[in-house]
């Protein structure tokens, strides 16, 4: 069974850092594309950082591209979304994603998704 687990949200000030993580099990990890995707209560969920399988290249939505960063370490499962410079529009709930084809996490139509963790920025 396949199982995403988030990790790292919390509260932080407006200019603030954070560092979520997310630990894959019951995939081949180093054969999956893994995503970000965040949701606002009153908004539909956005795709906002992908990475694919070796090579690992990366994908972002203009709204973080520059100020966040998605990395994966294939030895421990885990995919990394460093948020830097993070405004109060970024205040959601954050969620991985996983599927072997990086088209299905670019069209929202992932096959495993994590329970989420939740960032709030604050003013």
């Amino acid at each position: 069974q396949v199982r995403l687990v988030e990790s790292g949200g919390a509260e932080v000030k407006a200019g603030g850092s954070l560092r979520l993580s997310c630990t894959a099990s019951g995939l081949r990890f180093a054969d999956t594309a893994m995503g970000w995707f965040r949701r606002t209560p009153g908004k539909e969920r956005e795709g906002i950082a992908y990475i694919n399988w070796g090579p690992a290249n990366t994908h972002y939505a203009a709204q973080v591209k520059g100020r966040f960063t998605i990395s994966r370490d294939n030895a421990k499962h885990t995919v990394y979304l460093q948020m830097n410079s993070l405004k109060s529009d970024d205040t959601a709930t954050y969620y991985c994603a996983a599927d072997r084809l990086m088209t299905n996490l670019l069209t929202g139509r992932a096959s495993h998704w994590g329970q989420g963790t939740q960032v709030t920025v604050s003013s």
